[in-house]
């Protein structure tokens, strides 16, 4: 969001600006006002701010002596001059001074709006017109790398951004890593490989996964040399869980996608294996060839049931499958798990390109369940519940991994200073791609929700807490009480002291 700080000597007008604009519609939040330009300066030195709206004419320091000063701490501020004069001599200093218009009391609210609709494009033009800083890139390179694992990407532009960011994809070989983790110390230990080896190469997927890239010239002898780097991944984070996983070899440039989806089918062998260093696809494909000897799966007609999304269907799959692998001569228990282990693994790459997160634990809780079973109708009704609870996860409103995650941090960390752009950083993706995901898969934008989300919070310690209301403001995350107010009544229809009052 972009911060405003408003100055004043007049209350009423401060007030009649808090309610007069719809500041959420153009994505900004007012982080304070002053009375008088010294007090705003003094502000101004702790508070974030974007654009500072101010009288021109006030008592102790003007506001053309307050845009001089606050231009030495803040030298990309934007300023929007309110005045009662309409003296050359001002405007000719305020133009000076560089400011975006000089607005004449009573206040035009469509100029005013109109203003700051301007000021918001300038501000990111500005923004956009820098160089590419390492988060910029970092971002970049992660996008054009997971669409070229997965296969989104033309080859005319993956040749231009590759030779932009440096990327070597041109060598015979590849092989992809998946580590999946919830150590911090991870990413900089892979900063640290990608740094020291030129053929390395990783980022972040939607699933909160590291994907490391190898591209090789000698599959032989480098795939061995690719072990040993992972290997020294983890012991630079002893101590911390980490499972890796490893894609087939592939030749480049005809199976670029082959690789990393091998090596996300791989990683979810960790839960049945007996606690392996790294799981390879290379043994898990010969797991699955082993098992289709056995049982041959017939996956359409599973594949018909989820894209009906119908339980008693996938059941009777199901029951029918297992009554086969129960008639099969010389059938033996490992066969009957290894079956169940293969069906909903196969559930969760098919998913992957649907709406896997759906169900995010389905793999791991169902598994488990699997792994435990003592019985063969044991076996079946782990996979029955396993399947529909998935189905019935298909059936809500659950949302992607990215979102379930920006999700999770809002509603940890709703009173700290929250933008697409941190979350985004985190993630790995563009923040107007995070935006625009946020708003499709909840309906809302990013700063609705947010504002929702901590009004909710503020109606809660109204009711349980004897706080002030401007103790309640900062408790949920604004900085300005007035802004408070205004959010509050726009949600709630009272004020917070009214709403209070009804309790």
């Amino acid at each position: 969001m972009y911060k405003v700080f408003i100055v004043d000597d007049e209350p009423f007008i401060i007030e009649g600006l808090y309610d007069a604009v719809d500041w959420p519609r153009f994505d900004i939040e007012i982080v304070g006002n002053a009375e008088n330009g010294k007090l705003a300066l003094e502000k101004l030195k702790e508070l974030p701010v974007d654009i500072l709206i101010t009288d021109i004419s006030m008592p102790v320091m003007t506001g053309l002596e307050l845009i001089a000063e606050a231009r030495k701490i803040k030298p990309e501020l934007k300023v929007i001059i309110l005045s009662g004069f309409d003296d050359f001599a001002y405007l000719k200093e305020a133009m000076r001074l560089g400011i975006e218009n000089y607005l004449l009391k009573p206040i035009n609210l469509k100029e005013l709006e109109e203003t700051l609709s301007g000021t918001i494009e300038k501000i990111n033009a500005s923004r956009a017109s820098y160089a590419l800083n390492e988060y910029d890139i970092s971002i970049l390179r992660s996008n054009i790398l997971h669409r070229w694992l997965t296969g989104k990407i033309e080859p005319e532009e993956l040749s231009e951004r590759a030779s932009l960011l440096g990327l070597r994809l041109d060598q015979s070989y590849m092989m992809v890593s998946v580590l999946r983790t919830q150590s911090a110390k991870v990413e900089q230990a892979l900063i640290q490989l990608v740094e020291n080896e030129d053929n390395v190469l990783y980022l972040v997927d939607y699933d909160g996964d590291f994907v490391v890239i190898f591209t090789m010239d000698d599959s032989e002898a480098e795939k061995p040399r690719a072990i040993r780097l992972l290997q020294q991944v983890r012991e630079q984070c002893f101590g911390e869980d980490i499972c890796i996983s490893l894609g087939s070899v592939e030749t480049l440039p005809e199976h670029n996608t082959d690789s990393y989806r091998h090596a996300k089918e791989a990683q979810e062998y960790f839960l049945v294996l007996e606690q392996p260093s790294y799981v390879d696809y290379v043994d898990i494909k010969e797991r699955k060839e082993e098992a289709s000897r056995s049982f041959s799966l017939h996956w359409p007609d599973y594949a018909k049931g989820i894209a009906a999304r119908d339980k008693q269907e996938l059941f009777n799959k199901i029951d029918s499958d297992y009554e086969r692998l129960r008639n099969t001569p010389g059938i033996v228990p490992s066969a009957l798990q290894s079956f169940a282990v293969e069906l909903i693994i196969r559930f969760k790459m098919e998913l992957s390109d649907i709406q896997y997160g759906a169900a995010p634990d389905f793999v791991k809780n169902t598994l488990t369940r699997i792994m435990e079973s003592v019985s063969i109708d044991d076996l079946i009704a782990a996979v029955k519940e396993g399947i529909g609870g998935l189905v019935d996860s298909l059936n809500s409103d659950i949302k992607s991994p990215v979102i379930q995650q920006a999700l999770h941090h809002i509603h940890q960390s709703y009173n700290e200073d929250l933008s697409l752009k941190v979350l985004a950083g985190q993630y790995h993706i563009h923040p107007v791609y995070l935006g625009h995901l946020f708003h499709k898969e909840t309906g809302e934008s990013f700063t609705e929700y947010i504002n929702r989300y901590r009004i909710e919070k503020a109606k809660e310690l109204l009711r349980t807490t004897n706080l002030k209301v401007q103790d309640i403001s900062r408790e949920v995350g604004y900085w300005e009480t007035g802004y408070f107010y205004k959010q509050f009544k726009k949600y709630v229809g009272l004020s917070p002291r009214d709403f209070k009052g009804l309790l």
